[in-house]
This record gives C-alpha cells, sequence and structure tokens, in this order.
C-alpha cells in the first residue's frame, strides 16, 4: 500500500482537511486539482470534456465479424461487411426478375402470324410463277368435229428433240446431235379422274402408225414436225377420240435443267446401258442421274426386243421419278431448291394459253399421286408412204382404253398387264 493510502485509511471520517491529490489525477490550469471538494460532502470528480479525446471511444460491442468503423474510422482496405439477416428476413438486393412465359394466347398468335406469312409468299408465288408461263396461242383451238368434253382432265405432255438455247458444246456433252428443225421425242397422255380413281398415265409410241389431218398416213411424230403442237394435239384428239384439256412440252435443255434443280432423280436402271450416241453408260441397280444422264436414259434405244416399247416404260418411270422429287417436302419448302426449280420449270416449259399455275399444281399432284402407267396396246407393223415401217395398234385394245378414259373409268386390267 502506498504512503498517501495510508494516509487515508488512518484519517478519522469527521476530519474535513482537503486530501493530497492522487498519483495520476489531472491537474487544472495554474496547479489547481482537478477536483473540488465541497462543504460537507465527498469531493467530486469533473471528467474532461469529449472534445478533449482525439478519436470517439469504442462501440460498446463491436459489430460481427470484425467490420464497420473502429474509433470513427474505416479499417484500411477492408470494406464495410453486410450485416447477418435471419431466414425470411426481405433483403435490400433488388428482386429477381421471374423469367418469362408465353400464354396460350401468344403462342396461338405467332403460331396464326407464321401462317399468314407462309400464306401470302405462297401466293405471291403464285402468281410469279402463272405470270412466267410461256403460252403456245392456237395450240388447243376449236375445229368441226373436234371431241366433246368428257369428265375428267386430259393433258397432251410432250418432249421434244429440241435443241434451242444449247451452246455447240452443251450439244456436245449432252449428245445431242446437230439436227435441225423439231421433232417429238416422247408423247403421254395423262387423265385425271373426276371420280377419285388414280390417273392413268399412257404412252403413246412416237413411230405408231396414224392418221395425220391433211397428211395422210405417217407416224406419229410426224405430225409434230408438220405443224407443231397444234397439228399433234389434233392428230391424238383424232385417233384417241379424247379431247385435250391441257398441253405442255418441254425441250431437251430445259429437260436438264429441272432434273439438275431438283438435285437429281433416282431411278431402278433394270439393266446396263452402254449407248454413245445417247451420251449414256449406266449399270444395273438404283442409282441417281443427274440432268445429262437422265435425258441420255428416255432417249436410249438400247435394250428390250421392241427399243421403243422399252423407251415408253423408261419415259414413263422418270417422268414419276422426277415429278415425285419435285414435289417432296424437302423440295418445295427448302427455297434454294423450289424458287430454282419454279425459275427452271417455267423457262423449260410451254403450255397451251389456257392452262395456268392452278392446272401446273394439279398435274404435280395427279403425277405425284402414283397414276396407273400403261401404252397404247400393238401387234404388227405397218408400211408407210413415205417409206419405212410403223407401229400398227391393236385396235380393239387400243379403243377399250381409250373409251375408258372418256368415260372416266378405270383401264382394263389385260390393257394394263399387257404394258
Amino acid at each position: 500500500m502506498s504512503e498517501d493510502d495510508r494516509t487515508r485509511a488512518m484519517r478519522s471520517p469527521g476530519d474535513a482537511r482537503p486530501l493530497p491529490p492522487r498519483r495520476g489525477d489531472g491537474l487544472r490550469s495554474g496547479g489547481a486539482p482537478a477536483h473540488q471538494v465541497p462543504s460537507g460532502g465527498a469531493p467530486t470528480h469533473k471528467l474532461p470534456a469529449a472534445s478533449q479525446y482525439s478519436e470517439a471511444p469504442p462501440p460498446s460491442e463491436p459489430p460481427r465479424g470484425g467490420g464497420g468503423r473502429v474509433y470513427g474510422k474505416e479499417r484500411a482496405g477492408r470494406s464495410p461487411m453486410r450485416p447477418l439477416r435471419s431466414k425470411g428476413e426481405p433483403s435490400d438486393a433488388p428482386p429477381r426478375q421471374p423469367r418469362r412465359r408465353f400464354s396460350g394466347r401468344t403462342i396461338l398468335k405467332i403460331v396464326a402470324g407464321v401462317l399468314v406469312a407462309l400464306l401470302v409468299a405462297a401466293v405471291g408465288m403464285f402468281f410469279w410463277i402463272d405470270s412466267r408461263l410461256a403460252g403456245i396461242e392456237g395450240v388447243l383451238e376449236e375445229y368441226p368435229g373436234r371431241p366433246a368434253d368428257t369428265p375428267g382432265t386430259n393433258w397432251l405432255l410432250v418432249g421434244s428433240d429440241s435443241r434451242k438455247g444449247l451452246s455447240a458444246a452443251q450439244r456436245k456433252k449432252l449428245a445431242t446431235g446437230k439436227a435441225v428443225g423439231q421433232r417429238t421425242d416422247s408423247m403421254m397422255l395423262l387423265h385425271i379422274s373426276d371420280s377419285g380413281d388414280p390417273p392413268t398415265l399412257v404412252s403413246l409410241p412416237r413411230d405408231s402408225a396414224v392418221t395425220i389431218p391433211g397428211k395422210g398416213r405417217d407416224k406419229l411424230n410426224s405430225a409434230y414436225a408438220f405443224g407443231g403442237g397444234k397439228l399433234l394435239a389434233r392428230t391424238v384428239e383424232t385417233v384417241t377420240g379424247v379431247r385435250v384439256d391441257n398441253y405442255m412440252e418441254i425441250g431437251f435443255g430445259g429437260f436438264v435443267d429441272i432434273v439438275d434443280a431438283v438435285g437429281g432423280v433416282e431411278i431402278n436402271v433394270r439393266a446396263d446401258v452402254d449407248d454413245p450416241k445417247a451420251g449414256l453408260k449406266l449399270k444395273k441397280g438404283v442409282q441417281e442421274l443427274n440432268g445429262s444422264q437422265a435425258l441420255g436414259y428416255v432417249r436410249t434405244r438400247k435394250g428390250g426386243a421392241l427399243p421403243d416399247f422399252e423407251r415408253t416404260k423408261r419415259q414413263r418411270q422418270f417422268l414419276g421419278a422426277v415429278v415425285k422429287k419435285a414435289a417432296s417436302p424437302g423440295v418445295l419448302i427448302n427455297p434454294f431448291t423450289s424458287i430454282p426449280l419454279a425459275m427452271s420449270a417455267t423457262d423449260a416449259v410451254e403450255v397451251d394459253t389456257g392452262t395456268g399455275a392452278f392446272d401446273m399444281l394439279s398435274l404435280g399432284l395427279a403425277m405425284g399421286d402414283s397414276p396407273v402407267t400403261t401404252v397404247v396396246p400393238f401387234g404388227g407393223t405397218e408400211a408407210i408412204a413415205g417409206g419405212g415401217e410403223a407401229i400398227k395398234w391393236d385396235r380393239a385394245k387400243a379403243l377399250a382404253l381409250f373409251e375408258a378414259l372418256k368415260e372416266d373409268k378405270p383401264v382394263p386390267k389385260n390393257i394394263i398387264d399387257a404394258a
């Protein structure tokens, strides 16, 4: 115990003399003690003012985690920490935006908008195609004795050997030769039924012996050479008794362009073919043919005991394959194939002036509907005045075939089997 403490302990309670200051007590200016003793009472100590402290006193409880201020100053290098929150306590952070969900009505509006856009595009393409179709004036004109209109729709489809638009290099590549003029290379009669029966596609052999109006007895393809599509259509109507409602023809160059526009066609080649005149060499089996190969395939006369008969089979086979490919969704809904196809087709074909885009659509649907295919029944040959021989039709069977078409009825099964 210090000397001051011993002095204080020995004093009596009634002693009013001032006590000496304790060691460490603050002094007033002039050396006066920092405490005063009021008369009759215990000494009272005065604390210095808060402004005398250089820093604020520490908080009674420091912030959790060591953050916050210490003696009124920010801890160097450390940012204030957010206070911990109990579960369920609202946060001061901005609320998270919910993921947007489309209502059923919104989805219906989007679907309807897409359908309208597709419809507008289809209508626009329809009118564009219709404007590009080249019409042949007077090809299906009226004449005395023309067959009456019958149920169903009849198309005369003609493939000509026209070299129009082909350069010398293209003619050499396609092995089309240098022949001048224009003849038919293939002719087919397509009947689209009104009664719901499958369409019927009938090949008309180009070397058929027929009576050409004003020209006498000759081969069928001579009618085209004499008077073009107009005389050919009239000849077909005269010898078959079937009225032709629509006419379409295509030349060599357009044929190749259409095949290439759809990316080639798949054909089951029934036998090896090696025909330098047609520029064709193929192996037996299923394979994809490009434009020039397809042209050679339908033109070649190689194979079979009756070359022209086999040729008509290949033409029907190819026509069905190319239309089926053109009507496939992969071609139609792809603008990179459908637009080039539409351009190639409208550049390649010529139709009568009464045939429009709707008629062409009907033709495409019919050909894609697996039509019944056959050929005009024939047997034997007939000598013609101009020299050579032509194929003679089997009159009874041919009449039965054309009567079925006129009456919009299925072709007799024995005729189909014979083809």
